[in-house]
């Protein structure tokens, strides 16, 4: 993708009311445009990274035995009525009537939906367990959004809900949404700590949520420090048993702001592995039983023949979120600091003198190459002076940058620079291009 045909709309300095880093720097990088209160519009750079993320998401939801649908964002009032959510919900939910007095709503969450999806299809034990997912747009009116996406009021969230013939059963769909959670956030760089949570509005009587610290985080967390170290369970793991993974970690303190027992902590945590710091919710799953199934009357054949509510669980992402608060866990005074699973382009090319035509062929073959090997490469050609280049570089984030120019090429070289941690090399464009990978 060359620069000068791109969309990159960067900005000098950000807006007066960007009070957070990752609004701010979201803004300067050209990834959103605010059209309303709490409402954005995803430009190219910010879209790119969005799709990366919502992939990972995909694909570890799948590894752990989740379908994909895709559910619309109105949903019917009557539902909501079966399952007696719709007059507690409060002010975040949008009402709307259509044309024909239909009262309707803009789905803050899919929990009826989804139960009204299976209790029209599935009829038997034999069936399940039955874990179904989709990634769509949500809204919740917000009295106060802010923070940019990490609280708006429109958002992108990848929602899962498990169906099992009981407890047990469903208790293993939770503890494999468990893992995979750790995965995934894994794979995006992240350190997420699960942390028992309330389970507001949603219900149930087993919930956790997945803090990713940050020294900006929005609130307040307390953990044993171990919970950070740890590894997460991996693609081997067997998905039929993850007791102990889930054991492992519920066993050490962790707590939020809110859920905090300052005399738990201090007794059953060594003084040297408690942790006090910033946290960012990520995601938030919930076991509630037949709280829906019951009102809502799905049922399915038992091994006995009978009818038996089933157990569900729910379990949400902040897919739009996450980029907030991988900004927030990783960026300095320059810009953002992409992990490689996640940036909108793997590598940008930086072309100093676009009027130099051994440059322009350097930076040609570069960007072929990288292509060929199946990178995702930004070319700047653009006639800015190379100050700005650089800046434009640091502030989107990318995590290579291959600059070339005459003076390098006279000596043979070219100057390649990662951008985590700011290390450069001086080094042939061959070699620069084995670096890179």
């Amino acid at each position: 993708m060359r620069l000068s045909r791109y969309f990159l709309p960067t900005l000098k300095e950000a807006p007066s009311d960007a009070q957070i880093v990752s609004h701010q720097l979201m803004l300067r990088a050209g990834m959103i445009k605010q059209e309303a209160a709490g409402i954005y519009a995803w430009l190219p750079l910010g879209l790119r990274v969005l799709n990366r993320i919502e992939q990972i998401v995909r694909e570890e939801q799948e590894r752990a035995g989740a379908v994909e649908l895709l559910m619309p964002t109105l949903q019917l009032a009557d539902l909501w009525r079966e399952s007696g959510r719709y007059d507690a919900y409060g002010p975040e939910m949008l009402r709307i009537t259509d044309r024909h007095e239909r009262e309707l709503l803009y789905g803050p969450t899919n929990e009826e939906m989804v139960t009204d999806i299976f209790r029209g299809f599935v009829k038997s034990y034999k069936q399940l367990p039955l874990n179904l997912f989709h990634i769509q747009w949500k809204f919740r009116d917000e009295r106060r959004p802010r923070f940019g996406v990490m609280r708006g009021r429109e958002f992108l969230m990848k929602d899962a809900y498990s169906f099992d013939i009981d407890e047990a059963s469903a208790r293993k769909a939770y503890n494999r949404m468990f893992a995979a959670y750790l995965n995934t956030f894994a794979r995006m760089g992240l350190k997420a700590v699960p942390m028992r949570a309330d389970t507001g509005p949603i219900g149930g009587d087993l919930s956790h949520e997945f803090i990713v610290l940050a020294d900006t985080g929005e609130s307040q967390v307390f953990c044993d420090k171990r919970l950070v170290e740890m590894a997460p369970p991996g693609n081997d793991v067997d998905w039929n048993d993850l007791q102990s993974v889930f054991d492992e970690r519920t066993a050490l303190y962790a707590a939020t702001e809110e859920m905090h027992d300052a005399g738990a902590f201090e007794a059953g945590t060594p003084e040297e592995n408690r942790l006090t710091a910033r946290g960012i919710e990520v995601g938030h799953i919930f076991y509630f039983g037949t709280k829906y199934s019951a009102p809502m009357k799905a049922k399915v054949a038992g091994p006995d023949g009978k009818d038996t509510e089933v157990h569900m669980g729910s379990y949400g992402v902040g897919v739009s979120r996450l980029l907030g608060a991988i900004i927030e866990a990783s960026h300095d005074e320059g810009g953002i600091i992409w992990p490689d699973a996640v940036a909108p382009f793997d590598v940008v090319v930086i072309n100093l003198r676009v009027s130099d035509e051994g440059v322009n062929a350097a930076c040609e073959e570069a960007v072929a190459k990288l292509e060929a090997s199946g990178k995702d490469v930004l070319y700047d050609d653009t006639d800015e002076r190379p100050g700005g280049k650089f800046a434009t570089a640091d502030l989107i984030g990318v995590p290579w940058q291959l600059t070339i120019g005459p003076k390098g090429l006279a000596d043979g070289v070219v100057e390649l620079k990662r951008r985590a941690t700011g290390e450069k090399q001086t080094v042939p464009l061959a070699q620069a291009l084995e670096i890179i990978g």
